[in-house]
């Protein structure tokens, strides 16, 4: 059987276009593509990075943006981002097989717990790093999870939408997995690469 460790943003939930929009409106008061792509190149690397980068480019002050990021968090209590397109039918597939869903993401409780329970993912434990935790790189949010559970790392899948995510997946010995966000080119070594969360099914399938 094969068991996930998945980041949330952007693996599991699509939460980069509430985010760069929200942002881009902030920073620029434009969101157009270009500016779009901008910000997107930014968030890629986190939130705290695009905010930072995004306040020493245009001069709007860091807590101005941090505002309107916590105005996106706050607008998906009632109207939550999306779904990721294969998420579901991927972690039915886990289930169905034995596995567990699990989730190691650098998302504050609160705001992770609230898109969970929003989109109704079956979620069988998770792990923030704002709880005390290492943040990715670090494998250990991964390691916490596979140890509560009592993984052999040889059958866990790391998957996320940032090298980060692969590299502390790997660090734990499990094989880690980048979801391609397309555009944002992104170096992740030799891992696998996949365009769209079905392309994991045959990855959990009991024989993999």
């Amino acid at each position: 059987m094969r068991s996930i460790v998945w980041d949330l943003g952007g693996t599991l939930i699509d939460t980069y276009p509430d985010v760069d929009r929200a942002l881009a409106l902030a920073a620029f008061g434009d969101a157009s593509p270009g500016r779009l792509a901008e910000v997107a190149a930014l968030t890629r690397v986190s939130s705290d990075h695009a905010i930072t980068q995004l306040s020493a480019r245009t001069g709007v002050g860091a807590e101005e943006l941090r505002r309107a990021y916590d105005g996106v968090k706050e607008r998906w209590e009632h109207t939550p981002a999306p779904v990721m397109p294969g998420a579901r039918e991927v972690m039915a597939a886990v289930s169905a097989r034995g596995g567990l869903n699990l989730v190691a993401t650098h998302r504050d409780r609160a705001s992770a717990e609230l898109l969970v329970a929003r989109t109704g993912l079956a979620v069988d434990d998770m792990v923030c790093a704002p709880d005390g935790h290492a943040r990715k790189p670090s494998p250990e949010m991964i390691e916490v999870l596979m140890g509560r559970h009592r993984l052999d790392p040889g059958d866990v899948l790391a998957v996320g939408d940032r090298p980060v995510d692969v590299e502390a997946g790997e660090a734990a010995g499990a094989t880690g997995v980048l979801l391609v966000t397309p555009g944002i080119p992104l170096d992740a070594g030799d891992a696998r690469r996949v365009g769209h969360l079905g392309e994991l099914l045959p990855l959990v399938a009991d024989d993999a």
